[in-house]
Order: C-alpha cells, then structure tokens, then sequence
C-alpha cells in the first residue's frame, strides 16, 4: 500500500481536541467503506441494543459496534469467521479507532453449515418441518402467488413456463431475495398471501447463487411463515443440490423455480392426454352399460294381452275347482253329521236297554250277595242289647235273635 502524502503542515502544533478530530476526519474521509474478514470475539450487548465486539486475524485486531437496530441475519458467536461491512471512525476519548458495522455475513462455508444444522433441529424439534403438516398442491390452480424479485431471472422463469404449460393468472409479491432485508420481505409477501387469501397457491423462488445469498431463506422468520401458510406453498429456491430450510418447511420442494412452476400446473399436451384418456373410459363405460342394458331388455319376454287374459282365466279355473272341492268336503261332512243326528234315537234306546240290563244285573249280584237270602235258608243272627252281632259264646249277652223274617226279642 502506498504512503500518502503529509496532509499538514509538520511544523503546526495542535491541542489534543483538535488532533483527535483531526485524525477522525481523516480516517473517516479516507475509509467511508470498507470490507474486512476476520473472526469475532469479545461480544457484548449493552443495554442500550448496541454490540460492540472486536473482529481479529493473527496479526491484528480491530475494535467493532454494531448500532441497534442494524439488521443481522444470524447470531452472533465468539470464533464465527465473517465478513463485515462499514466505516472507519476514532473514539477520542479513548485515543482508539474502530469499525461502526453496516452489513455483517458469514465467511466459511464451514460455519455457515454448521449454523443451518443447529437451526434445522431446533426447528425440526418444534415439529415444523412434520409431513403431517404438508398439504397436497391444487390439480389445475387458477391464481398463483409469487414472492420473488420482480427483477431477478426466477421471476421470467416461472412466468415462461406456466405459459408454455397452462396459463394461470400470477400475483407477484415483490421482495429482495439477497442481503439483511430479504428474509423479512420473503416472511412479509407469505404473511401477505395468507391474510389476503387471494391465491390458491404460493410459490417463494430465487435463482441460484452462493451459499452466503441463500441464507435469507434459511432464517427463521421465512421458515415459521411458510410452516404456518394455510395457503400450500412450493419452494423453488437456488439449483437441485441447494437445500435450504425453507424447503423442509414448505409443502413442496422443488430444485429450481422453473421446477416450481411443471410441480404446479400440467403441459397442454398432458392435460389433452389425461382428457383423452378419460373421454376413453367413460365411453367403455357407457358402451358396457349400454350393452348390459340391451342384454336385459332382450331377456325380458313381453306376452300379449289376450295371453294375459287366459293366463287369468285359467287361474281363476283353478280357484274354481279347489272351492268346489272344499265346499263337496263340506257338505260330505255335513251330510254325515245329519245322518248321525237321525240315528240319535235309535241309538239312545240301544244305550238305554244295555243301561237296564246292567242295572238287573247288578241288582241280581246285590241280592245274592246280602245277608237277609242266608238267614232265608234256616241261619240267624244273635244281637246284643247294643244291636251288635255275637259270633262267639264269650263275646257278649244274646239280647234278640233276627231270622229271615223277623226279629226275637230274649
């Protein structure tokens, strides 16, 4: 680096004040810019939302403040390897110079790596990235959500190819897609779609690049906002092997921007073929219930109407002759119960001399089975005074002696 010139004159004497702001108008005017690589170290946060830290190599290290509100895409960590933009000053009062940041980024791809895995299990953790939370993509959308830079070659990719596929009317959020802004916009053009509810699907897309301008969408205001859109989304950022954490969020992943729009919507000539391949089979479909149908028709047999009055008729002839059967069954049994009724007569005086004969006969028996016909053939019974019979000497008084035809009192 070349020596500049003595900017004063050598001989001049100065206060220390004067010197101090001396010196900072010189470093400020000869550094309004400046990139510097190194490793961070010693980082505070004040109270007041403003870091200060030192960025350092081997050989050297430099004072670094990084004002609130100055936007920072990722954590800041001691022994991360970054590269950070901005503007030499001094501090007077402490006879020091030091670096006020504007833009700060990563260095190694190392770290960058590292970073995105430690981001991906905590996101993964809180179940943002679950399958159950992926919803399927419409079949033929009719409004298509883009968040892109209106400038950037994704944007022209995807517009081409949904013409050349099937057209469909396209909003466009606009948003950067690289440097400390990008991911709140991309977060803000999801939000957008979302609380607009005026798309049917949203894809977020940017071309290719390093890993460093991938980032954005790896932070996590852009993954919780697609993990969270009600509305599906297609990720199509960066080439094939760029993965970025957006795409573990979204519903579908697809390698390029121009994949994103052959994910969403057919080719004329594939939605032509599909038509033709239905139009086939609701045409076999019909043909084979138009067959079915004509097969029935033809089993069916029609008989006339005078065919249908016979039949009829010749039912009515078979009620005809099963009545006169049952009411000749009727009348047969009928008849036999007058007939019976006429013989009633008969058939009590026939019950009533068997009766008679019976009675005779029992009449006979009773007769000859009492007492009074033996005393009639010379025996006799010997009471006592209590009319009790005596059969033995010992057994009582003889009182009166019965004989067949009478009674002795003794």
């Amino acid at each position: 680096m070349q020596k500049p010139e003595p900017a004063i004159d050598v001989n001049t004497v100065f206060s220390v004040s004067d010197a101090s702001a001396l010196l900072k108008g010189v470093v400020e005017t000869a550094f309004p810019r400046i990139k510097i690589r190194g490793e961070l170290s010693q980082i505070t946060r004040a109270s007041s939302g403003h870091i200060y830290m030192t960025i350092k190599d081997a050989g050297a290290a430099i004072s670094v403040i990084v004002w609130r509100g100055t936007p920072v895409a990722f954590k800041l960590e001691d022994g991360m390897e970054v590269i950070l933009t901005g503007r030499f000053t001094t501090y007077p009062a402490r006879s020091n110079y030091q670096i006020i940041a504007s833009e700060i980024e990563m260095a190694g791809v190392g770290a960058i790596l590292k970073m995105l895995e430690e981001r991906k299990r905590k996101l993964a953790a809180e179940g943002l990235f679950d399958s159950s939370r992926k919803k399927p993509l419409p079949r033929l959308p009719k409004r298509v959500g883009i968040v892109t830079s209106p400038t950037g070659a994704a944007f022209q990719d995807i517009q081409n190819r949904l013409r050349e596929r099937f057209p469909v009317h396209v909003l466009l959020y606009p948003a950067t897609v690289q440097g400390a802004s990008a991911a709140a916009e991309v977060a803000a053009g999801i939000e957008y779609f979302n609380r607009m509810n005026n798309v049917d699907v949203i894809i977020v897309a940017r071309g290719g690049g390093a890993l460093e301008d991938l980032l954005p969408f790896s932070e996590e205001i852009v993954v919780r906002a697609a993990a969270a859109s009600h509305i599906p989304l297609i990720s199509g950022v960066g080439h094939e092997p760029d993965w970025m954490l957006i795409d573990f969020a979204a519903d579908h992943r697809a390698p390029t921007p121009t994949g994103a729009a052959e994910a969403l919507v057919p080719t004329k000539l594939v939605l032509s073929q599909e038509i033709d391949n239905m139009w086939i089979r609701l045409s076999g479909n019909f043909i084979t219930r138009l067959n079915n149908a004509k097969q029935r028709i033809e089993t069916v047999v029609i008989k006339s109407p005078k065919q249908l009055v016979m039949e009829h008729v010749q039912r009515l002839d078979d009620i005809e002759r099963t009545l006169n059967i049952i009411m000749r069954a009727k009348l047969d049994a009928a008849h036999q119960k007058m007939q019976m009724t006429e013989n009633f007569a008969n058939i009590l005086q026939n019950r009533f001399s068997v009766l008679g004969q019976a009675i005779n006969h029992m009449g006979q028996m009773l007769g000859s089975l009492s007492y009074k016909s033996v005393l009639s053939r010379g025996y006799a019974i010997v009471r006592d005074e209590n009319n009790n019979i005596i059969s033995s000497t010992d057994s009582g008084t003889p009182a009166l002696i019965e004989f067949a035809d009478g009674v002795i009192q003794i």
